[in-house]
């Protein structure tokens, strides 16, 4: 009888790891070459870099890993990112939707400044745009989206010579040359009378120390992280959109998965999203403690003075979106369908029609 036990569970165990085997997930072998955001930046450091350095090499038992480098190190402009997805020179890219909007001009559809100024509606208005995104990237980059998110609230940083001034109005910076990274941004500024000058992220701070730029555009913690509070005073708190970015998988690398390695990566990049967006509304907060009078966990507050719009600003900054922003975004989307496209999305949560 204890033979016969002895023997059942024997056959049971093998049984049991016959079925282990049979189940094992099939991931391959593949080490991706990733391009990340900047170096310097929390959703690099904290998001996207150990996201493909540490979870996915974990949860795949060691047969997906990669070679994951923020444009920083690589000493890339965001510009470049989708052109070498699109050519397979990197796998998979983390890209700025704006910055690649030349070949697809609807990828600027939901960061329209003026169009949203609080983060849940901003992350509405992304959910209901996804399909027309996921389109673009496919059929004008040959990638596939795998997340989206946003940075902080993008604003203008200026330096209005000396932080004494307090009543700064919109109709103050015309003539001030402000550094932009999108056409529709371009727009804005001069919807109010400014210049508008394109300049990469990284060359931001010495073009404002030299007078090259008056102001700039970007992010709440990003503008704190960067240092912009050494050389600005002002920051002018118009909201001017969320950034919306993706990564994005090249097709190609995508097909030449097995099944259970796309699985992998979706579930996973399912996770990832959520953390995104959790991180932004918290970077938020961060933001407005640092670049103010603190206290900053993250550093020297940055002491600038804060300028918030009053009615006549905000309803200037309507008017803007409406007869210049929103109407030269859909003329350069070109077609009725684009504009559709945008009515039956964005619209439909902001309660916004456009017209061609």
């Amino acid at each position: 009888m204890k033979l016969k036990s002895i023997l059942i569970g024997a056959v049971a165990s093998a049984l049991a790891m016959t079925a282990g085997t049979s189940m094992a997930a099939d991931y391959g072998e593949r080490e991706f070459v990733v391009i990340g955001s900047w170096g310097n930046m929390d959703h690099w450091q904290q998001r996207e870099g150990p996201f493909w350095m540490d979870r996915i090499p974990e949860v795949s038992g060691g047969a997906l890993t990669a070679n994951a480098k923020s444009y920083t190190e690589l000493g890339l402009s965001g510009f470049e990112g989708m052109r070498m997805l699109k050519l397979g020179t990197a796998d998979v890219v983390f890209v700025v939707s704006t910055y690649v909007s030349q070949d697809s001009p609807a990828l600027e559809g939901a960061d329209l400044p003026g169009l949203v100024d609080d983060l849940a509606t901003y992350r509405k208005v992304i959910d209901a745009y996804r399909p027309i995104i996921e389109r673009e990237i496919n059929d004008k980059y040959n990638g596939k989206l795998l997340v989206i998110y946003s940075w902080p609230s993008q604003e203008m940083w200026c330096n209005m010579g000396d932080k004494s001034v307090t009543d700064v109005r919109l109709a103050d910076l015309a003539g001030k040359k402000i550094r932009t990274y999108s056409t529709p941004l371009g727009d804005f500024i001069e919807g109010i009378g400014g210049s508008a000058v394109t300049i990469a992220f990284a060359e931001v701070v010495p073009a404002l120390q030299k007078g090259v730029a008056d102001c700039g555009i970007t992010g709440t913690l990003p503008a704190y992280d960067a240092k912009w509070w050494q050389v600005v005073t002002h920051n002018i708190q118009v909201k001017l959109g969320y950034a919306a970015s993706f990564m994005a998988i090249n097709n190609d690398t995508w097909n030449e998965l097995t099944p259970d390695a796309q699985q992998l990566l979706l579930d996973e990049s399912a996770k990832l999203e959520k953390e995104f967006w959790t991180a932004t509304a918290n970077m938020e907060e961060v933001a407005l403690r640092c670049n103010t009078e603190g206290p900053c966990e993250r550093g020297e507050p940055g002491g600038m003075v804060i300028v918030a719009p009053g009615e006549e600003d905000k309803a200037e900054v309507k008017r803007i979106l409406e007869d210049v922003v929103a109407a030269r975004w859909a003329k350069r989307c070109g077609t009725q369908q684009c504009v559709d496209d945008w009515n039956s999305t964005i619209g439909e949560v902001l309660g916004v029609e456009l017209s061609l």
